[in-house]
């Protein structure tokens, strides 16, 4: 008894000390948008609602490439877990280039493309010019950032995310001082506000591969690109974007519902200004959430590369037990603070009100998402995510026709997120336990 408690003490700590910097590190990385946001926001509303399309776009390209970190993470881990350092710093260096790759791919047609590309959303030609300006520079930094999201998951898979913590503090306390200088003093207005974010991304960059880098050398593992390695790090990576692709259209799918299942224009814009409220809630507490992922990614590559298949079903109960736990907690705090929140961002009564009775449906949700949210990190650390693929399109098809015909009966909103948070997450959940609980994921060694 005593050696079981001292073990999952051992495990509580190590979960907690790569959880906790993870959780502030992923709280840092949408500073850098905040921070462009409230200082553009002082130029004018127009200025503001360029940004934000810009914005849009731009999270879409990170929610895209987001497998750099996660997939390099699995490889690395699994390469520590063997005892193969020089091997995984050799992964994280193949991660590195083709971080490069994609992104000088992405800044030549982003900018090529960025006039087409605001002209989507259909805002008049004041807010696009904002909009198109914007962007058109931000992409200048889509190297450096696609680069920090490889670097991190290289350090994640070495068991450090206190050097992804401390690059996030210091780039967003640049950023926000190349903002100020640059859009005000220097008079650039929102042109400055995108060349102060890109000049912060490439310093942040720079600093990870120093650090990336001098590991490298340090144990002998090669710099120089390597075309196979390159390739097998995108063929490793192409699953997770289907993954995350089905995230995204589920999400993208429930706004269409609000928006179609609204009985007349009021309604719908107290539905849609409800929802767009209450989703960002729950992004942020996913935060607090994908920390722990993050810590079962990191945890579970090392344990299989190292062929220890009892430490990581062990390792993986205590995470979802850790999931489970962070679920209710962070739950109880949304209901408790759910009569409050609306008043710190609307002064509309309506949406005050439904605001509310959204939330307390999320709040029941939200053990239901820690459990996912942990397993899925599992898995990604296992590197299946052949699996995870084929188990987002199965989620998708299950929830998509339950969110169309609540919209088509005008259902409303609340029993959209009834829908989102029981049929969508409960889909997750069931995809997910049932392959923890088989043996096919559990494949040990360097390489999966």
């Amino acid at each position: 008894m005593v050696t079981t408690r001292n073990r999952h003490r051992a495990q509580d700590r190590e979960i907690l000390r790569l959880a906790v910097p993870a959780f502030l590190a992923l709280v840092a990385e949408p500073l850098y948008l905040l921070a462009d946001a409230a200082i553009v926001g002082h130029l004018g509303t127009t200025e503001l609602a360029g940004l934000g399309i810009a914005g849009v776009i731009l999270q879409t390209l990170i929610g895209l490439c987001i497998f750099l970190a996660y997939g390099t993470t699995a490889g690395v881990a699994r390469r520590l877990g063997a005892d193969d350092l020089r091997g995984a710093l050799a992964i994280g260096i193949d991660g590195i280039w083709l971080a490069v790759l994609i992104g000088t791919v992405a800044t030549v047609l982003g900018v090529i493309f960025t006039e087409p590309l605001v002209r989507l959303f259909g805002a008049d030609g004041d807010v696009t010019g904002e909009a198109a300006t914007y962007l058109r520079i931000a992409f200048l930094g889509t190297v450096p950032l696609l680069t920090i999201l490889a670097a991190t998951g290289v350090l994640r898979g070495l068991q450090d995310t206190r050097t992804p913590l401390y690059v996030a503090i210091g780039g967003n306390a640049l950023n926000v001082v190349l903002n100020l200088v640059l859009v005000y003093p220097a008079g650039l207005g929102i042109a400055g506000s995108a060349l102060g974010t890109v000049i912060a991304q490439a310093l942040s960059a720079v600093v990870f591969v120093i650090v990336v880098v001098r590991a490298a050398r340090r144990h002998g593992a090669p710099l120089r690109p390597d075309l196979p390695g390159i390739r097998a790090a995108a063929h490793a990576g192409w699953p997770l974007v289907v993954r995350t692709l089905t995230l995204r259209a589920a999400i993208l799918l429930t706004t269409y519902a609000v928006t179609l299942g609204a009985l007349d224009r009021q309604e719908q814009r107290v539905d849609l200004a409800t929802h767009q409220l209450a989703m960002t809630l729950w992004g942020f507490l996913a935060f607090v959430l994908d920390a722990i992922a993050i810590a079962a990614q990191a945890l579970t590559g090392r344990s299989l590369g190292a062929g220890d298949v009892a430490g990581t079903r062990e390792t993986t109960d205590r995470m979802v037990r850790w999931g489970a736990w962070s679920g209710v907690v962070t739950g109880v705090l949304l209901a408790v603070a759910s009569p409050w929140l609306g008043g710190l961002f609307t002064d509309d009564q309506a949406v005050r009100d439904l605001l509310v009775v959204v939330l307390i449906v999320a709040a029941l949700g939200q053990p239901v998402a820690g459990v996912v949210f942990v397993l899925d990190g599992v898995l990604i650390g296992a590197g299946d995510g052949r699996y995870l693929a084929r188990a987002g399109l199965v989620t998708l098809v299950a929830y998509a026709p339950v969110a169309l015909a609540l919209a088509a009966w005008s259902a409303g909103l609340v029993a959209i997120w009834v829908a989102f948070c029981t049929v969508f997450m409960g889909a997750r959940l069931v995809v997910l336990v049932r392959r923890a609980r088989g043996d096919a994921w559990l494949v040990t060694g360097a390489a999966v």
